[in-house]
């Protein structure tokens, strides 16, 4: 009489009312080395997590029985696939736009024309977009300590409520309505007449009378700062998009997440830092240092050694007359006092902008803002091009389970 074998699970751990097991229960399991299991974590078929009171890694008794029965699986928790995008490089220190080195992009390209690059789609840029009735009611909606970011967040929102074919998602529709709502936001700010964004916006952030090349320093920040890749902001909006969000979302999205302090609220507080720093930047930087906290404005996530939008800002400052006469000194001194492995940042020389011109408080932010909402449009013209709610990470759940005691 034969004997029949049959497969025996290892003995799982019990937590909470679910099974899981240890790396080597699931090395013997599978018939593999150790190794061999963490290897498949690394290559996302197995997802390994940690418990509290238990040694080691361990793994979800349904996810070894798949893995061993060949079945397929949801990919592993918190994994998003890979996003291909044709708009933005960071490359050695370099940020390119379609191939375009975005620093000679900002020598002397209207920032229309770069969204019109970023899009790839030609779009007319209306002026007056606002309506007398919107137009008066914003600043009282906003309140009396409304930032120019509220401003803008309370314009993309009301124009999508009054957009009955908000959700009409072709690329030159997308295109038309992106470029009125920037605009509208300009309006918003309180800009007025005809022109460029640049020239329209300049008297929205400061008293200080405009020129040519103030403008034009204005817009090459507008160009520098109009994408970075696969920022928070622009993920938020390309999830948006992946839902199939109209623009109005995407760029509410998109708004959303830049309105924090590590993202676009930086640049106000390196503003803050300068503003303090124009009369001792070296007492300045040292009582920073001596508090253990960074320079605001400087390092970078991305960049090693330098970032080109702000060389490019601050070489065109320095090159713009007008202005308050200490910030170009303030500036020099702070930059050389720094960590030999720090270097100024975008924030720092949008602050210096700002400061340099005496621009509203949170011009700096307001600038930064209305630039990537150029960005944000891309990824959106992208992702509707996209699988439907491609993001969709698996949670992994560790609360108290249904019935545990």
């Amino acid at each position: 009489m034969s004997r029949t074998h049959t497969r025996r699970f290892p003995k799982p751990i019990r937590h909470d009312g679910r099974d899981y097991l240890t790396s080597e229960q699931v090395a013997r399991l599978l018939g593999v080395k150790v190794t061999t299991v963490y290897a498949y974590v690394s290559r996302g078929r197995i997802t390994s997590v940690r418990i509290d009171g238990v040694d080691g890694s361990v793994f979800a008794v349904d996810e070894v029985e798949a893995l061993a029965s060949g079945r397929s699986r949801r990919a592993p928790a918190g994994v998003v696939e890979r996003i291909h995008t044709r708009l933005t490089l960071l490359e050695d220190d370099h940020l390119y736009y379609r191939g375009h080195d975005a620093v000679d992009l900002a020598h002397g390209t209207p920032y229309e024309e770069l969204a019109a690059l970023l899009w790839d789609v030609e779009t007319d840029w209306p002026t007056g977009c606002l309506d007398d009735d919107l137009r008066r009611s914003m600043p009282a909606l906003a309140g009396p300590r409304a930032r120019g970011l509220d401003l803008i967040r309370l314009t993309v929102d009301a124009l999508g409520a009054r957009d009955p074919l908000r959700h009409l998602l072709e690329r030159p529709a997308v295109a038309a309505k992106a470029a009125t709502t920037i605009s509208a936001c300009v309006d918003a700010l309180g800009g007025e007449g005809t022109g460029s964004i640049a020239a329209r916006m300049w008297p929205c952030l400061t008293d200080e009378v405009s020129s040519a090349r103030k403008v034009a320093l204005l817009n090459a920040a507008l160009v520098l700062l109009a994408d970075h890749d696969l920022s928070a902001s622009a993920v938020a909006a390309r999830v948006a998009a992946s839902a199939r969000g109209s623009i109005y979302a995407v760029l509410g999205a998109g708004l959303g997440a830049f309105d924090g302090p590590v993202h676009g609220g930086a640049t106000t507080l390196a503003f803050r830092f300068l503003s303090r720093a124009l009369d001792d930047p070296e007492g300045a930087v040292a009582q920073q240092l001596h508090a253990g906290d960074p320079i605001p404005g400087t390092g970078h996530v991305v960049y090693r050694h330098r970032d080109p939008r702000a060389d490019a800002l601050l070489d065109m400052l320095g090159r713009t007359g007008g202005g308050d006469r200490r910030v170009l000194p303030a500036v020099d001194a702070i930059l050389r006092l720094l960590p030999e492995s720090s270097f100024a940042n975008s924030d720092f020389a949008l602050a210096a902008v700002a400061v340099k011109y005496r621009m509203r408080p949170d011009a700096a932010e307001t600038m930064f803002a209305l630039s990537r909402m150029a960005g944000w449009t891309a990824h959106a013209m992208e992702e509707y091009g996209e699988r439907r709610l491609r993001f969709r990470p698996e949670g992994v759940y560790t609360g108290a389970r249904p019935g545990a005691r």
